[in-house]
């Protein structure tokens, strides 16, 4: 619930510093102009971001014959926890990952790596799908896209800024920040709304990993699979991975580095195992 309520509180954010832009770059006319062409952009990718994704990895359906282990935990899960069965799809990479998409239960994706299904036991890889399907059940890609919606809207008011003179709405003198701060907020807002994107991102995996272990019925498996996959791909990153979709993998599939650490939308590892290793103190799971 506390994920759940940053979430809400980091989205509110976003939207106040876009009507703090609009204001002081194009007045209220640009600001709606930039939140129609970003929500046009993003409802585009809700509807066929499983597409994106799986051809990007070039990830292919997979039939029951072909991974039987896959399909009877995914089976068991979603049966015992009243989900739809999602369609799944094997990404021919050798490191350790997976991801879900599709914008409901009902057009869900959940696709593994070959890396993966020789790293895991089954106790580890159930663990790993329970948490792509917690972001099914919890709708992750609608709030990723409203986020996104937002943040873009922001972007697009800063480079109306930049590029066409747009300062101050309809007189400068109004503005109570000056010049200069206007100008100041343009330079920083945009990279406001990324970081306020990757505290969203980072929420809803703490959000999937505790609605998982509750969906497999223990954190345990995802405990010892995050161990694991975090140090199977920093050995082994995806080289078929891009930033504009890390963010769907369950771990970071990029080259660690400084950079990539602190810009990352996955929050560290060890405080996701330490997390997960709190929800059993003393009566079981909630």
């Amino acid at each position: 619930m506390g994920n759940n309520i940053r979430t809400v509180l980091l989205l509110g954010l976003l939207t106040g510093l876009v009507l703090v832009a609009g204001e002081l770059i194009g007045g209220r006319q640009g600001m709606i102009t930039a939140f129609f062409f970003a929500a046009v952009m993003n409802l585009g990718a809700y509807y066929f971001s499983d597409r994106l994704a799986l051809s990007a990895y070039r990830a292919r359906p997979v039939t029951e014959a072909e991974l039987p282990q896959v399909y009877r935990i995914v089976r068991r899960l979603t049966e015992r926890n009243h989900l739809p069965m999602p369609r799944l799809y094997l990404i021919p990479s050798a490191s350790p990952n997976a991801f879900a998409t599709g914008r409901d239960p009902q057009h869900a994706v959940v696709a593994v790596t070959e890396g993966i299904l020789r790293l895991l036991d089954e106790d580890e890889l159930e663990g790993v799908l329970a948490h792509e399907l917690a972001h099914v059940k919890n709708r992750d890609i609608l709030t990723q896209s409203i986020a996104a919606t937002i943040a873009g809207a922001l972007m697009m008011l800063a480079r109306f800024a930049f590029f066409f003179g747009g300062l101050g709405g309809d007189d400068d003198r109004d503005n109570p920040l000056g010049a200069a701060g206007a100008l100041l907020f343009i330079i920083l807002a945009p990279i406001a709304a990324l970081l306020i994107q990757m505290a969203i991102s980072r929420s809803r995996e703490f959000e999937a990993d505790a609605t998982g272990a509750r969906l497999a019925g223990s954190p345990y498996g995802l405990a010892r699979a995050l161990e694991k996959l975090e140090r199977g791909t920093a050995r082994l990153p995806m080289r078929e991975a891009d930033p504009a979709t890390a963010h769907m993998m369950i771990v970071n599939p990029l080259r660690r580095g400084l950079v990539a650490t602190l810009f990352s939308t996955h929050p560290p590892t060890e405080e996701r195992i330490r997390r997960l290793i709190g929800m059993l103190p003393e009566g079981g799971m909630e």
